[in-house]
């Protein structure tokens, strides 16, 4: 078996941090505990389970937000994740 090619072992814990950094990164959040708000609203809910990141996304920004549910179990599910979020954020800007 040649295993030179397979993906390194996803370590969610890891992903997390890495995954709340790229958030930061953003400016337009803030990160409160578990999660990030824009403009004092939730907006991105994330917590390690098990093996994999179990994370919630608002629809739309609003004090109780409907939320989306999202399982990332690999570095390629954070990786959209973040995207979506770049995305979220500029159409939310966008509406205002």
């Amino acid at each position: 078996m040649d295993d030179f090619f397979a993906p390194p072992p996803f370590k969610p814990d890891e992903a997390l941090v890495q995954l709340k950094r790229s958030l930061r990164d953003l400016r337009a959040l803030a990160e409160r505990g578990a999660g990030f708000e824009l403009k004092g609203q939730p907006v991105v809910e994330l917590a390690v389970d098990g093996a994999a990141i179990r994370a919630r996304i608002a629809r739309r920004p609003a004090r109780s937000p409907e939320w989306e549910a999202r399982v990332l179990k690999n570095s390629a599910d954070v990786r959209q994740f973040t995207a979506d979020m770049k995305k979220r954020l500029e159409q939310w800007s966008g509406d205002e």
